[in-house]
């Protein structure tokens, strides 16, 4: 790759040593790669709550997460669903970083977060506490799980980072954002180390129907598998999932002072507002477009660089044509020679924390020589028409790739990534806290 911007302009450069998923995929990075390998979506009827009055009642549930296997008993007692995945996801990130929290300087190191919803669905719980036995049966903890920034102020408090900190909440393109700011404080010098990512538990009740409501979400629910179909003609709404990642960011120097592995390099960032519609995408794609030609320009590259796109692919009618239509005009007749998938149907749309976990999952790609497939993508149709890996994964190098998060509000956000370094001849390496 031709990184065409003078060096001297920025000299700082930020890499990706660490990643911590927690998906209905895998928890852990081997075990995410090994669900990815395995082409299955886990999309299956949701128990969690009755789901009975939606016309949809699916989604990608985690199952075999046991907080207690990151946390002491006490914590995990003392945080909702939503803190659980988030401390989870930053203890599976540094320890697959080999970094040890005591041994940081706390203030150089910052915690940024995305989410869309925060604790909504612990308060929701509360709220029908409240109306059934008063007030003195609610959590008195209530007021610090319910606010989307306890995702990054737990973190701090948990690990003692005592750098810049913050949580946005720009829906599901938060997690993306996360990065990006991340990469801003590492890259103009104010810090050395980052965690960045997103954190969602939004399976309960209110929280679940007020997307159904709108009938944003499928509602294949006699064969839920096959329900996400990112770019598919037959697609008819997202498949909701919930789940965390976060990324342990560095400066390239002190990465390299400590002989740490590094997945990538993350080399731009860009975001705009279509200034359109709280949730219809605006139709020509112009701002998305224009938040991928920002994220390459800021990485010094041109269209020719890029070799795969990470899609948001959401496998609603409007957003997947909307992307496609965007992606050809970042990237001009490009766009029709590389890869395109979206990993959705993997882990269902986990909102904020969609765009880590898809920065994750694209780092993990670019280590280990392979893409994944659009799960469920059988029939093509006139406006997305590119190649979207269709089938099975693909071995395929992938040098520089741009990955995209689009949500509510009009919110666009993408990340440039390059690769560090040969290829890995047996994909991740298994952090020792894989669970």
């Amino acid at each position: 790759m031709t990184r065409r911007l003078d060096p001297t302009m920025n000299p700082r450069r930020v890499v990706v040593t660490g990643i911590g998923p927690i998906t209905a995929a895998g928890i852990g990075t081997r075990r995410l790669w090994d669900g990815l390998r395995a082409g299955r979506s886990p999309v299956r009827e949701i128990d969690r709550f009755d789901a009975s009055p939606f016309r949809s009642r699916i989604a990608a549930q985690i199952d075999d997460f046991d907080a207690n296997t990151f946390m002491d008993s006490g914590q995990a007692r003392r945080l909702d669903r939503f803190g659980q995945f988030t401390i989870a996801a930053a203890a599976l990130a540094l320890d697959d970083a080999g970094l040890e929290p005591g041994r940081l300087d706390a203030g150089r190191v910052a915690v940024q977060m995305g989410s869309a919803l925060g604790g909504v669905s612990h308060a929701e719980h509360q709220l029908a506490r409240f109306l059934e036995r008063g007030v003195k049966a609610v959590d008195p903890r209530l007021a610090l799980t319910v606010f989307a920034g306890a995702a990054s102020c737990n973190i701090a408090i948990t690990f003692g980072f005592s750098g810049p900190n913050s949580t946005n909440a720009m829906s599901c393109a938060s997690g993306t954002i996360a990065i990006g700011d991340a990469w801003k404080l590492i890259r103009d010098g104010t810090v050395d180390v980052a965690l960045a990512g997103g954190s969602e538990a939004p399976l309960s009740q209110l929280s679940y129907g007020a997307f159904a409501i709108i009938r944003a979400m499928s509602t294949r629910n006699d064969e839920p598998e096959l329900a996400c179909r990112p770019f598919d003609k037959d697609r008819d709404g997202f498949v909701m999932g919930e789940g965390a990642c976060v990324l342990v960011l560095e400066e390239l120097a002190h990465a390299q002072s400590r002989g740490a592995r590094i997945y990538a390099e993350l080399l731009g960032y860009g975001n705009t507002n279509d200034a359109h519609h709280m949730t219809a995408p605006r139709p020509d794609g112009a701002q998305a477009t224009r938040a991928m030609e920002i994220a390459l320009a800021t990485a010094g590259m041109g269209p020719a660089d890029v070799d795969y796109v990470s899609a948001h692919g959401s496998s609603t009618p409007l957003n997947d044509s909307t992307e496609t239509r965007a992606i050809k005009g970042a990237l001009g007749t490009r766009a029709f020679e590389i890869p395109v998938s979206a990993t959705k149907p993997y882990y269902g749309h986990a909102l904020g924390a969609s765009g880590a976990i898809e920065a994750g999952i694209t780092c993990l790609a670019m280590h280990g020589d392979w893409v994944p497939p659009t799960l469920n993508h059988d029939t093509p149709e006139e406006a997305c028409d590119l190649d979207y890996v269709p089938g099975s994964g693909r071995s395929h190098q992938v040098d520089v790739a741009v990955s995209n998060s689009f949500g509510f509000g009009g919110i666009n956000a993408a990340i440039v990534l390059g690769r560090f370094g040969p290829p890995a001849e047996d994909g991740p390496v298994a952090s020792s806290s894989d669970a």
